[in-house]
């Protein structure tokens, strides 16, 4: 797919009072705060019944290191989700979706990072409920600290329009920089969170899922 548009922002978006309530929210819930996992462990695989071991616990940490919590508040979803309608109309992707999965509140501390990959898998969901038949199909990460207050944990897009076979062509998402800014993005879009050097990186990402493209 040819994408005019790899991305489109919002910056100060977010006021600053909302985004310090997701932090202090999301700082409040350590007995639901856990290791980032990927590679798709938790897709076809319960977790609760059949935990990761230490083997797999590093090797999720050799590509992603970083801890969440999940969130499913609508007061969360009512901020963020008129600025994902506008930017899949102003990008011009009007791709068609309906249901955003759970909010992951993601909190990246010194050299904790997450290295390239992109949000979308082949097949859509299997399961029974929302998700089943739909795939992923916008991102949204939201920043919620103050630039100030972290250095590294850059986020970088790979704009190749997903052909291996062309040089990597690394764009630096500067324009999420300012407390409360936003990024939308096509969920196939490559991206990447460099490592923090200092200090605590806390973003929000959600993920909205529709039918598969035709």
């Amino acid at each position: 797919m040819n994408l005019s548009n790899y991305y489109y922002y919002f910056q100060s978006a977010i006021p600053p009072r909302i985004c310090d309530l997701i932090v202090q929210y999301g700082k409040s819930e350590k007995q639901r705060e856990q290791q980032a996992i990927t590679g798709g462990y938790g897709r076809d695989r319960d977790l609760k019944k059949y935990p990761l071991t230490d083997n797999e616990i590093n090797d999720i940490k050799k590509k992603r290191d970083s801890n969440i919590v999940w969130m499913n508040d609508r007061w969360i979803y009512k901020e963020i989700q008129p600025y994902i309608h506008q930017a899949n109309r102003n990008a011009g992707w009007n791709f068609e979706w309906d249901y955003s999965e759970s909010c992951q509140f993601t909190k990246y501390k010194l050299n904790q990072y997450y290295d390239w990959h992109c949000d979308s898998w082949d097949k859509p969901y299997a399961e029974p409920g929302p998700t089943q038949g739909k795939i992923r199909k916008l991102s949204v990460t939201v920043s919620l600290s103050d630039s100030k207050d972290y250095k590294g944990g850059e986020l970088e897009f790979d704009l190749r329009d997903q052909d291996p076979d062309k040089k990597p062509n690394i764009h630096v998402c500067k324009q999420i920089l300012p407390k409360g800014s936003l990024v939308v993005f096509p969920s196939f879009v490559w991206h990447r969170v460099k490592p923090v050097t200092s200090g605590t990186r806390y973003s929000l990402v959600i993920w909205n899922l529709g039918r598969p493209f035709k």
